[in-house]
């Protein structure tokens, strides 16, 4: 019989084509649905015992009516997305109608200029043949630029400077002051960011972002004024005097200051005035400018350990949208001053890209992630909503920045060195550094750690890409942190002293990463690691003892120009209370040329073997050694400890010698990482190079063909190397599991690797159990027996995990056994079809 719901209306039989439900009838199916939307054939029957409304409708009926839900939800989410995107498209379009008219304007001006300078050097050239004229051709050479006057500050003064830095903003940000190039590796479209240019040629570095966010114009205004918020190198912003205007404006007078990205180079600061107003089309424009060369009004002198930058006009241009949210314009000038830093690290005060991914692009993502929060307000990671992570993540990056500069005001001070100049130890026992920290032990009792240290340094890197290098500090920390560091740190915030009565930490029996929360870019990553950690008692006994790090994660994009790496963690107590104490420490790499190198996704897999291998033979990789182009890069570590006022030389020397062996880590590291060095080792070979990864792709599609009684790949060719490859390129994601009671993931092609976010190497940490979710895994362990006996299983779509905790949906999945050559069961075998990032 066919069963239809019109417009989700329940009612009765009609002529024996429709089943019509009451009202307490649908109630009791949509509480069901909510519950799971797609219940079994038992779970139906269960429901229509359990529930005695539903006992006069058949398990088929229900059936239909699940299936029209799940339609009708499916249809319904389609719908929203594709508003969103065509709303998205519009404000694109618009965006782009105003840079074609942009560019139009800006070539008729330099077919206008280039007319008028064919005409100039035509006329010098007449010039120079005339000897009357030489004077004049030869004066030129002696030309002075004239100095301005210093500006008028007063009230009035200030209003002027104010309406001139409008009009230049404006000319910026939709006009044709600057040549804007597009940003390398941004390609405008309703998935990007917004559409990111570059400057070419202008005095400083600039960038300019257009983009469309979710949150009306006033509420975007409110954001992007509290820079300390999302500018995560902005140390303060002080509004020292504010002025009303006539036509409703404010003219605010500002010191901002921002923090060093790296030991190598002291931090700006600015004198800036900025005007906020609104145009005649209801645009909200909040513009800013340096305040250079002026007299009659406040001043801001020189402060120590800072250099006084310039912001040339800059600022934010916001429009409503149609349909509501807002289309941004943002223009961000600076002269960073290179000249006072060292040669080596010029270029990060010389690049407009690096600008762009510090400053333009992370205000727009941070709106467009509170955008976001405010459309889904749902608790997240350990039942967090997502502002409260985001905090914690700011918190992090804060105290890393306030580690690495180390002002004085903030109570740092430095110790004298041991002879060598590598290693910089700063310390702070001011009251405010250790309030924060807020130590006490389980007996109620102060801590009595009345101090924190820092071991700070600086290394160059060589031809490594940061996302490379900070990938591998991610997935292998075994390879450079201390346990017994660890755990002396983790002490400063453990509810009781970890470490007292002489314990020891003897090692690290694994790493488990426990995802909290990730921007809706995937440029940020917050994160739980739990290490489980072996103690030794006084009496040698051995006693488990896990160690938590809160861990903030950025720059894994290996295309991201400019983009700089980050990895910055912090041992926090068990119970991860809000305002937790935290001692931030970690990495910041950040590339110091522009050049992009291509490099494979899964270099750590043969950095893992050049590790283990050494140099042998005669045979070279050419996997790499094609794209060993030269490229820098400069790391900058930092680590804090708490520690005793009585024990500060101790520790100290503990930090200097912990620092200098991450840093010799990280050599052998970056050696093995280069493609010139991968090109020296024998036997390394990509994945679909091993005889065992061949041999496995030939079982799995043997098996898939004894089970299914069809092919697994359309056409492979005859080879087991060409099976492996076809394989390896397969659109849907497949992966081998072990045989084990608690199954892992052995093996799984490039599909499975980005559904996973993963490596190869770190795949072997990723349980099988760890990427479902409870309805999956109740699925899972009703068919695994199926799996076993029949050999095979076809389980329904639904959501799984990638292992940075993002959700996956797939259409459906099939599972298999996979036999080896004696037909013993080798591994499980899962294909997750059309799967996608939900």
């Amino acid at each position: 019989m066919a069963m239809s719901c019109k417009d989700g209306k329940p009612g009765s039989l009609d002529n024996g084509k429709y089943v019509r439900y009451t009202p307490e009838q649908v109630e009791a199916l949509e509480r069901l649905y909510h519950e799971c939307p797609k219940p079994s054939s038992i779970r139906r029957q269960q429901v229509i015992r359990e529930c005695p409304i539903l006992s006069n409708i058949e398990p088929k009926q229900i059936k239909v009516w699940f299936q029209n839900r799940r339609c009708r939800e499916k249809q319904r989410k389609e719908a929203s997305r594709l508003q969103a995107v065509n709303r998205k498209l519009t404000a694109m379009n618009k965006l782009l109608m105003e840079e074609n008219d942009r560019l139009q304007k800006q070539v008729s001006q330099l077919v206008y200029e280039n007319g008028y300078f064919r005409q100039h050097t035509q006329n010098a050239t007449m010039a120079t043949k005339d000897p009357s004229c030489e004077s004049v051709v030869t004066s030129g050479q002696h030309h002075v630029t004239p100095q301005h006057p210093p500006r008028d500050a007063s009230p009035a003064g200030l209003l002027s400077i104010a309406e001139e830095t409008l009009a230049e903003f404006l000319s910026k940000a939709t006009g044709t002051a600057v040549e804007w190039v597009q940003m390398p590796g941004m390609k405008p479209g309703p998935d990007s960011i917004g559409i990111v240019a570059i400057s070419y040629g202008c005095t400083g570095v600039a960038a300019r972002a257009c983009g469309l966010v979710g949150l009306e114009p006033t509420r975007v205004a409110e954001l992007l004024k509290d820079k300390p918020s999302w500018f995560r190198d902005c140390r303060a912003v002080d509004v020292l005097n504010v002025l009303p205007t006539a036509n409703g404006g404010t003219i605010e007078l500002l010191y901002m200051q921002l923090y060093a990205p790296t030991t190598l180079a002291p931090a700006r600061d600015f004198w800036l005035l900025r005007y906020s107003s609104v145009l005649e089309d209801g645009s909200l424009v909040v513009c800013e400018r340096s305040l250079k060369n002026t007299q009659n009004g406040p001043s801001m002198p020189a402060v120590q350990h800072f250099v006084r930058a310039e912001m040339l006009p800059s600022g934010y241009l916001i429009r409503p949208c149609e349909g509501g949210g807002s289309i941004m314009h943002i223009v961000d000038h600076m002269n960073l001053e290179p000249w006072s830093v060292p040669e080596v690290v010029r270029p990060l005060y010389e690049s407009s890209a690096v600008l762009a991914q510090k400053t333009t692009m992370a205000a727009l993502r941070q709106l467009r992630q509170i955008a976001q929060e405010v459309s889904q307000p749902n608790m997240t990671g350990w039942g967090r909503r997502p502002a409260a992570l985001r905090a914690l993540s700011q918190r992090l990056s804060r105290g890393f920045n306030e580690a690495l500069n180390g002002f004085t005001d903030e109570g740092w001070s430095m110790m004298g060195n041991d002879g060598m100049d590598d290693i910089t130890i700063l310390v702070n026992s001011s009251p405010d550094k250790l309030m924060g920290l807020n130590l006490s032990f389980a007996n109620g009792f102060p801590s009595v750690n009345n101090a924190v240290l820092c071991a700070k340094a600086s290394m160059l890197l060589q031809n490594v890409p940061p996302a490379i290098l900070l990938r591998f500090l991610r997935e292998h920390r075994s390879e450079w942190a201390d346990s017994s560091i660890d755990a002396y740190s983790a002490a400063a915030v453990k509810v009781g002293p970890c470490n007292s009565q002489g314990s020891r930490v003897g090692g690290f029996s694994g790493q488990v990463i426990l995802p909290l929360a990730h921007t809706i870019e995937h440029e940020e990553f917050l994160e739980v690691i739990k290490l489980e950690g072996i103690v030794h008692s006084p009496e040698d006994t051995i006693m488990p003892r896990d160690i938590f790090l809160l861990q903030l994660c950025s720059g894994m994009d290996e295309n991201a120009v400019g983009a700089c790496a980050e990895l910055i963690f912090a041992p926090i107590d068990a119970s991860f209370a809000d305002d937790a104490p935290l001692l931030p420490s970690g990495f910041r790499i950040i590339p110091l040329d522009s050049r992009k190198e291509a490099s494979s996704p899964n270099r750590t897999l043969d950095l893992a073997s050049a590790l283990e291998i050494g140099p042998a033979g005669n045979k070279a990789s050419s996997d790499y050694s094609a794209n060993s182009g030269c490229m820098r890069s400069v790391m900058t570590i930092a680590f804090e400890f708490a520690f005793e006022s009585h024990m500060q030389e101790h520790v100290a020397s503990m930090a200097r010698q912990y620092v200098r062996s991450i840093i010799s880590s990280f050599q052998r590291v970056a050696l093995a990482l280069s493609p010139s060095h991968l090109s020296s080792y024998a036997g390394l070979r990509t994945p679909l190079g091993t005889p065992e990864a061949q041999t496995l792709a030939r079982w799995i599609c043997q098996s898939y063909r004894l089970y299914m009684g069809v092919e697994l790949l359309k056409s492979s060719g005859e080879g087991s190397e060409s099976i492996l490859k076809t394989l390896w390129d397969h659109s849907d994601a497949i992966m081998c599991c072990s045989l084990k009671a608690l199954p892992v993931f052995t093996f799984t092609n490039q599909a499975g690797l980005d559904m996973l976010e993963t490596t190869l190497v770190a795949l072997q940490d990723i349980t099988l159990e760890k990427i479902f979710d409870d309805h999956g895994r109740k699925t899972l362990c009703t068919e695994f027996p199926q799996i076993m006996q029949q050999g095979f299983a076809c389980l329904q779509g639904g959501i799984c995990l990638s292992s940075m905790g993002r959700p996956v949906s797939y259409e459906r999945a099939v599972a298999w056994k996979v036999l080896n050559e004696e037909e013993n069961a080798h591994c499980i075998c899962f294909m997750f079809v059309n799967w996608s990032f939900v």
